[in-house]
Protein backbone atom coordinates (compact mmCIF):
# COMPACT_ATOMS: atom_id res chain seq x y z
CA UNK A 1 0.00 0.00 0.00
CA UNK A 2 0.91 3.52 -1.09
CA UNK A 3 2.25 5.52 1.89
CA UNK A 4 0.85 8.93 1.88
CA UNK A 5 3.58 11.67 2.77
CA UNK A 6 1.80 15.01 2.94
CA UNK A 7 3.62 18.48 1.78
CA UNK A 8 2.60 21.70 1.31
CA UNK A 9 3.66 24.24 -1.58
CA UNK A 10 4.61 27.13 0.03
CA UNK A 11 3.44 29.63 -2.22
CA UNK A 12 -0.23 28.39 -1.78
CA UNK A 13 -0.36 29.78 1.20
CA UNK A 14 0.16 33.34 0.36
CA UNK A 15 2.00 34.15 3.58
CA UNK A 16 5.82 35.37 4.75
CA UNK A 17 8.27 32.56 4.07
CA UNK A 18 8.85 31.89 7.80
CA UNK A 19 4.97 32.07 8.81
CA UNK A 20 4.83 29.71 6.30
CA UNK A 21 7.26 27.68 7.05
CA UNK A 22 5.69 27.47 10.47
CA UNK A 23 1.78 26.98 9.01
CA UNK A 24 2.79 24.37 7.21
CA UNK A 25 4.21 22.19 9.70
CA UNK A 26 0.91 23.46 12.53
CA UNK A 27 -1.19 22.27 9.27
CA UNK A 28 0.74 18.47 9.52
CA UNK A 29 2.59 18.57 6.31
CA UNK A 30 5.66 16.50 6.75
CA UNK A 31 7.40 18.36 3.50
CA UNK A 32 7.18 21.71 1.90
CA UNK A 33 7.96 23.13 -1.96
CA UNK A 34 9.83 25.96 -2.07
CA UNK A 35 9.89 28.45 -5.13
CA UNK A 36 13.66 28.63 -6.43
CA UNK A 37 12.84 31.62 -7.98
CA UNK A 38 10.72 33.61 -5.87
CA UNK A 39 11.47 32.66 -2.50
CA UNK A 40 14.38 31.82 -2.76
CA UNK A 41 16.95 33.41 -5.05
CA UNK A 42 19.46 30.24 -6.60
CA UNK A 43 21.94 32.89 -8.29
CA UNK A 44 22.22 34.82 -4.84
CA UNK A 45 21.18 32.46 -1.80
CA UNK A 46 24.78 32.06 -0.03
CA UNK A 47 26.31 29.11 1.43
CA UNK A 48 25.10 30.47 4.87
CA UNK A 49 21.54 31.45 3.25
CA UNK A 50 21.60 27.33 2.65
CA UNK A 51 22.47 26.46 6.02
CA UNK A 52 19.63 28.90 7.96
CA UNK A 53 16.74 27.41 5.12
CA UNK A 54 18.13 23.62 5.78
CA UNK A 55 17.93 24.97 9.61
CA UNK A 56 14.38 26.33 9.59
CA UNK A 57 13.12 23.13 7.87
CA UNK A 58 14.95 21.12 10.56
CA UNK A 59 13.97 22.93 13.68
CA UNK A 60 10.35 22.08 12.21
CA UNK A 61 10.38 19.13 11.47
CA UNK A 62 9.57 19.74 7.91
CA UNK A 63 11.27 17.98 4.69
CA UNK A 64 12.01 19.22 1.17
CA UNK A 65 9.62 17.90 -1.18
CA UNK A 66 10.69 19.55 -4.13
CA UNK A 67 12.20 22.88 -5.36
CA UNK A 68 9.77 24.64 -8.19
CA UNK A 69 11.97 26.67 -11.03
CA UNK A 70 9.15 27.58 -13.21
CA UNK A 71 11.05 30.20 -16.12
CA UNK A 72 8.78 31.78 -18.37
CA UNK A 73 9.14 29.90 -21.46
CA UNK A 74 10.59 26.31 -21.81
CA UNK A 75 13.33 24.63 -23.09
CA UNK A 76 12.05 24.19 -26.84
CA UNK A 77 12.10 28.36 -27.31
CA UNK A 78 15.76 28.73 -28.77
CA UNK A 79 15.54 32.51 -27.63
CA UNK A 80 17.69 33.31 -24.43
CA UNK A 81 17.50 29.36 -24.12
CA UNK A 82 21.65 29.22 -23.02
CA UNK A 83 20.57 31.27 -20.05
CA UNK A 84 17.32 29.38 -18.92
CA UNK A 85 19.43 26.21 -19.36
CA UNK A 86 22.31 27.82 -16.84
CA UNK A 87 20.07 29.01 -14.28
CA UNK A 88 18.20 25.71 -14.29
CA UNK A 89 21.42 24.38 -13.72
CA UNK A 90 21.74 26.59 -10.70
CA UNK A 91 18.40 25.58 -9.23
CA UNK A 92 19.69 21.63 -9.38
CA UNK A 93 22.43 22.67 -7.26
CA UNK A 94 20.56 24.67 -5.06
CA UNK A 95 18.14 21.46 -4.41
CA UNK A 96 20.76 19.00 -3.57
CA UNK A 97 22.39 21.71 -1.14
CA UNK A 98 18.88 22.42 0.49
CA UNK A 99 17.94 18.48 1.24
CA UNK A 100 16.28 17.34 -2.05
CA UNK A 101 16.79 15.50 -5.73
CA UNK A 102 13.76 17.12 -7.51
CA UNK A 103 12.86 20.54 -9.52
CA UNK A 104 9.97 21.29 -11.03
CA UNK A 105 9.20 23.26 -14.15
CA UNK A 106 7.43 23.43 -16.95
CA UNK A 107 9.93 22.49 -20.15
CA UNK A 108 7.72 23.77 -22.67
CA UNK A 109 5.20 21.97 -24.91
CA UNK A 110 6.59 18.74 -26.95
CA UNK A 111 6.98 19.71 -30.75
CA UNK A 112 4.98 17.21 -33.09
CA UNK A 113 7.46 14.81 -34.74
CA UNK A 114 7.56 17.03 -37.88
CA UNK A 115 8.91 19.85 -35.80
CA UNK A 116 12.58 18.40 -36.46
CA UNK A 117 14.34 21.63 -35.00
CA UNK A 118 12.55 22.40 -32.39
CA UNK A 119 11.92 19.03 -31.26
CA UNK A 120 16.02 18.70 -31.48
CA UNK A 121 16.39 22.31 -29.29
CA UNK A 122 13.99 20.50 -26.63
CA UNK A 123 16.11 17.05 -26.60
CA UNK A 124 19.09 19.19 -26.50
CA UNK A 125 18.79 21.13 -23.87
CA UNK A 126 17.21 18.34 -22.05
CA UNK A 127 20.17 15.74 -22.61
CA UNK A 128 22.37 19.03 -21.31
CA UNK A 129 20.57 19.29 -18.01
CA UNK A 130 20.53 15.37 -17.49
CA UNK A 131 24.08 15.66 -17.78
CA UNK A 132 24.47 18.25 -15.06
CA UNK A 133 21.66 16.68 -12.74
CA UNK A 134 23.59 13.55 -12.45
CA UNK A 135 26.67 15.43 -11.72
CA UNK A 136 25.00 17.17 -8.95
CA UNK A 137 22.53 15.04 -7.71
CA UNK A 138 19.49 16.50 -8.75
CA UNK A 139 17.12 16.11 -11.67
CA UNK A 140 14.32 17.99 -13.97
CA UNK A 141 10.84 17.00 -13.50
CA UNK A 142 8.46 17.68 -16.12
CA UNK A 143 5.34 19.04 -14.69
CA UNK A 144 2.71 17.57 -16.92
CA UNK A 145 -0.04 19.32 -18.82
CA UNK A 146 0.46 20.40 -21.70
CA UNK A 147 0.41 16.90 -23.38
CA UNK A 148 -0.68 13.74 -22.73
CA UNK A 149 1.23 10.77 -20.62
CA UNK A 150 1.84 8.91 -23.50
CA UNK A 151 2.75 11.55 -25.85
CA UNK A 152 5.44 13.13 -22.77
CA UNK A 153 6.57 9.27 -22.18
CA UNK A 154 7.42 9.45 -26.12
CA UNK A 155 10.25 12.33 -25.35
CA UNK A 156 11.19 11.11 -21.80
CA UNK A 157 11.87 7.47 -23.83
CA UNK A 158 13.78 8.72 -26.46
CA UNK A 159 16.10 10.51 -24.39
CA UNK A 160 19.08 9.12 -22.61
CA UNK A 161 18.57 7.50 -18.90
CA UNK A 162 18.13 9.86 -16.17
CA UNK A 163 17.93 13.06 -18.27
CA UNK A 164 14.43 13.66 -17.74
CA UNK A 165 11.47 12.39 -14.53
CA UNK A 166 8.39 13.91 -13.98
CA UNK A 167 5.95 15.67 -11.92
CA UNK A 168 2.18 14.70 -11.79
CA UNK A 169 0.03 17.13 -11.98
CA UNK A 170 -3.50 16.12 -12.05
CA UNK A 171 -5.41 19.47 -12.49
CA UNK A 172 -2.84 20.75 -15.14
CA UNK A 173 -3.94 17.29 -17.01
CA UNK A 174 -7.37 18.17 -16.47
CA UNK A 175 -7.24 21.42 -17.45
CA UNK A 176 -5.63 20.69 -20.76
CA UNK A 177 -8.55 17.98 -21.39
CA UNK A 178 -6.22 15.31 -20.92
CA UNK A 179 -6.77 12.37 -18.44
CA UNK A 180 -4.74 12.11 -15.22
CA UNK A 181 -5.30 8.68 -14.49
CA UNK A 182 -3.58 7.48 -18.04
CA UNK A 183 -1.30 9.57 -17.17
CA UNK A 184 -0.23 8.16 -14.13
CA UNK A 185 -0.29 4.96 -15.97
CA UNK A 186 2.10 5.81 -19.14
CA UNK A 187 4.38 7.66 -16.55
CA UNK A 188 4.23 6.02 -13.72
CA UNK A 189 7.90 4.36 -13.92
CA UNK A 190 9.19 8.46 -14.06
CA UNK A 191 7.11 9.82 -11.58
CA UNK A 192 9.28 11.00 -8.75
CA UNK A 193 7.05 13.92 -7.45
CA UNK A 194 3.17 14.18 -7.27
CA UNK A 195 1.23 17.74 -6.88
CA UNK A 196 -2.41 16.94 -5.23
CA UNK A 197 -4.49 19.01 -7.41
CA UNK A 198 -7.90 18.95 -8.77
CA UNK A 199 -9.81 20.64 -11.48
CA UNK A 200 -13.04 19.67 -13.59
CA UNK A 201 -14.12 20.77 -16.95
CA UNK A 202 -16.40 23.57 -17.29
CA UNK A 203 -18.59 22.22 -20.37
CA UNK A 204 -20.29 26.19 -20.57
CA UNK A 205 -16.88 27.95 -20.78
CA UNK A 206 -15.40 25.05 -22.79
CA UNK A 207 -12.30 25.10 -20.10
CA UNK A 208 -10.54 23.43 -17.73
CA UNK A 209 -10.75 24.86 -14.12
CA UNK A 210 -8.68 24.05 -10.94
CA UNK A 211 -10.74 22.95 -7.82
CA UNK A 212 -10.44 22.38 -4.34
CA UNK A 213 -8.48 18.99 -3.84
CA UNK A 214 -11.73 15.97 -3.76
CA UNK A 215 -13.88 18.32 -5.57
CA UNK A 216 -12.83 17.65 -9.57
CA UNK A 217 -12.70 14.44 -11.60
CA UNK A 218 -9.05 13.68 -10.67
CA UNK A 219 -9.43 10.32 -9.12
CA UNK A 220 -7.01 10.11 -6.32
CA UNK A 221 -7.30 6.58 -5.46
CA UNK A 222 -6.86 5.38 -9.06
CA UNK A 223 -4.01 7.75 -9.70
CA UNK A 224 -2.13 6.77 -6.59
CA UNK A 225 -2.80 2.66 -7.32
CA UNK A 226 -1.63 3.27 -11.13
CA UNK A 227 1.97 4.97 -9.28
CA UNK A 228 1.88 2.00 -6.74
CA UNK A 229 2.39 -0.07 -9.73
CA UNK A 230 5.67 1.10 -10.19
CA UNK A 231 6.74 1.64 -5.82
CA UNK A 232 6.14 5.38 -6.11
CA UNK A 233 7.64 6.69 -2.44
CA UNK A 234 7.53 10.42 -3.05
CA UNK A 235 5.59 13.14 -1.80
CA UNK A 236 2.03 14.20 -2.36
CA UNK A 237 2.50 18.14 -2.28
CA UNK A 238 -0.38 20.28 -1.78
CA UNK A 239 -0.65 23.22 -4.48
CA UNK A 240 -3.54 25.66 -4.63
CA UNK A 241 -3.35 28.28 -7.04
CA UNK A 242 -6.50 30.46 -6.76
CA UNK A 243 -8.29 29.69 -3.60
CA UNK A 244 -10.47 32.39 -1.84
CA UNK A 245 -9.15 31.47 1.75
CA UNK A 246 -5.68 29.12 1.23
CA UNK A 247 -4.92 28.56 4.73
CA UNK A 248 -8.73 26.59 5.07
CA UNK A 249 -8.70 24.86 2.10
CA UNK A 250 -5.16 23.40 1.99
CA UNK A 251 -6.16 22.23 5.91
CA UNK A 252 -9.53 20.59 4.19
CA UNK A 253 -6.84 18.97 1.53
CA UNK A 254 -4.51 17.47 4.24
CA UNK A 255 -7.43 15.70 5.45
CA UNK A 256 -8.39 14.58 2.41
CA UNK A 257 -5.46 12.82 1.48
CA UNK A 258 -4.95 11.39 5.11
CA UNK A 259 -8.07 9.72 4.68
CA UNK A 260 -7.04 7.90 1.58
Amino acid sequence: MLQIKVAIELASLKLPFKQALLTAAQLGAEAVEIDGRNELSTAELSRTGVRQVRKMLEDLNLRLSAVSFRTRRGYNVIDDLDRRVDATKQALKLAYDLGTNVVINHIGRVPPAEDVQGLTTLRTALMDLGREGQRVGAFLAAETGTESGADLRKLIDSLPPSSLLVDLNPANLIVHGFDAREAAQALGAYVVHVHATDGTRDVAAGRGIEVPLGRGSAEFPEILGALEEHQYRGYLTIRRQDADNPIEEIAAAVKYLRAL
